[in-house]
């Protein structure tokens, strides 16, 4: 009887979680990296998404399920965005269907719970962007992975790990990096139980095989991840700052506050993710026993490979000299993190300290979740955009700087011809392609010199393109002016409507 009350309970967080989550992603706001998704999955094809992601920062295999999406809904912002609640969603689920299986009914109950109450990922719940599908497509591959480190090595498991991993791989290079670290983890063991049975065992025959697979199906996107790094270094934008980029990264995979965008007041978040380590440590410690220790094997695996992925980063920021440490990245690992987190919680019994984190969490996600409505909701959020539909012409162009707003309004109003004006020298045109054939990026404005016609010119918060373009040339007609402060991200429209002559 407690075992069916147990699992009612579970189905009901399941489906209260994915209710609670789904609160505030109702909405068609968009912000810079957004509009990259948006763009690229609209205006192109599945080979010229292959083509153009090799200059950009990520893999291509999340931009390909937003083109099915895109075939099937359309360019539909609201079903781009219900495809990122759906990732938590099923991450959530895992925790009845896989979970509970493999760790017991406590351990599978309490990671959905977290999966759906954990701050960060109510905030990134529906952010078009591949940050949950990694995280799900991870944990998957993590899951069956220990399946077949505990002796459940059936053809299917190998099969769904080595897809998994691919798939990770193709999904986030931080995905990548958990696929290697697990894979070689997982190789190691196999070749050491080789080694002591002195035979070649079906599991190193299997792991080979699938090895192999992985490999060649992956070599393809190598040229592609040679040439990103060589390319995006010319623009590349992530800095670390000790000790401001530590601290950031831990109250980030606790609350999801990152720069500007504070959803928890940053005190709070600090207090309550210190908290959070310190029952998990003083539990640990509190039962020491060794029996205890063989008992969160599967937790101590998690949280190592969770602590690799991050020290990879490290490593590979010394030896391509290019940092690639940034909080909102561990997201993909973040599934880890949560399971290590549950397990402990679940196997090491203190009901009244799990109870006090459990509610903290709750009260803190629920907090999040209103904050978010009211940001996500407001009306400010569609005023420029309403402007430019009633104020666009047909035969308008579009120039826009390195300010995200441009790229916002690009990836809104695809059929006119823009100009991205790359004054700060990124020089990622190719990568930029995505937003379609009708924009194009210029170093300079002497295309304006005989042009005629309308011109939008499009900043945040000042009106310096048009400034410096009026100061350049003649003929510029200002018709009207006007600025917009979004809540969505803090952006801010400035555009300037001008008639050349």
């Amino acid at each position: 009887m407690k075992k069916i009350k147990l699992k009612h309970i579970h189905i009901l967080i399941i489906i209260l979680g994915i209710l609670f989550i789904t609160l505030s992603s109702l909405h068609t706001s968009l912000w810079f990296d957004e509009s990259y998704s948006v763009a690229i999955s609209n205006n192109h094809t599945f080979s010229e998404i292959w083509q153009i992601t090799g200059h950009d920062v990520h893999p291509p295999f999340y931009y390909w399920m937003l083109k099915i999406v895109s075939l099937i809904f359309g360019n539909n912002i609201l079903c781009y965005r219900l495809l990122s609640v759906l990732a938590i969603a099923i991450l959530g689920i895992l925790g009845i269907t896989h979970i509970r299986k493999d760790f017991g009914e406590k351990v599978g109950a309490i990671f959905s719970l977290l999966v759906y109450t954990l701050p960060i990922n109510i905030v990134y719940s529906s952010e078009i962007r591949m940050y949950g599908w990694g995280m799900l497509f991870v944990t998957i591959m993590a899951i069956y992975a220990y399946r077949i480190f505990s002796g459940k090595a059936t053809i299917k498991n190998w099969i769904i790990f080595a897809i998994f991993s691919l798939i990770s791989a193709y999904t986030h290079y931080y995905g990548l990096m958990a696929a290697g670290i697990i894979n070689v983890i997982l190789f190691i063991w196999i070749l050491r139980n080789a080694i002591k049975e002195k035979k070649f065992t079906k599991n190193l025959k299997a792991f080979i095989i699938q090895a192999i697979i992985q490999v060649a199906l992956y070599i393809p996107w190598i040229v592609f991840l040679m040439l990103q790094m060589s390319q995006v270094s010319k623009g590349f934008w992530i800095g670390i700052k000790f000790p401001d980029t530590l601290i950031e990264m831990f109250l980030f995979q606790f609350t999801g506050n990152l720069g500007d965008d504070q959803y928890i007041n940053p005190w709070i978040a600090g207090i309550y993710g210190i908290i959070f380590c310190a029952y998990i440590i003083y539990i640990l410690i509190r039962n020491r026993k060794k029996e205890n220790k063989e008992c969160l094997r599967p937790a101590f695996w998690s949280i190592i490979v969770y602590a690799c992925v991050i020290l990879g980063a490290i490593a590979v920021s010394f030896i391509i000299w290019r940092p690639i440490i940034y909080a909102r990245y561990f997201l993909v690992i973040t599934g880890l993190f949560i399971f290590t987190l549950s397990y402990i919680m679940a196997k090491i019994e203190n009901k009244v300290g799990n109870i006090c984190i459990i509610v903290l969490t709750v009260i803190l996600a629920t907090y999040a979740n209103i904050n978010l409505a009211f940001i996500h909701y407001d009306k400010t959020n569609d005023a420029p955009f309403s402007y430019l539909k009633e104020n666009l012409q047909e035969g308008d162009i579009l120039i826009y700087g390195n300010e995200g707003s441009g790229f916002v309004v690009s990836a809104n109003f695809p059929e006119y011809m823009q100009y991205f004006y790359d004054g700060a020298g990124w020089h990622v045109e190719e990568a930029y392609k995505a937003y379609g054939p009708n924009m194009e990026t210029v170093y300079n404005l002497e295309f304006l010199k005989d042009y005629k016609g309308r011109i939008w010119f499009i900043n945040a918060g000042t009106h310096g393109i048009y400034e410096e373009a009026n100061k350049k040339y003649e003929g510029m007609e200002l018709i009207k002016q006007a600025r917009f402060d979004v809540k969505y991200k803090g952006y801010i429209y400035t555009f300037s409507l001008v008639n050349k002559t």
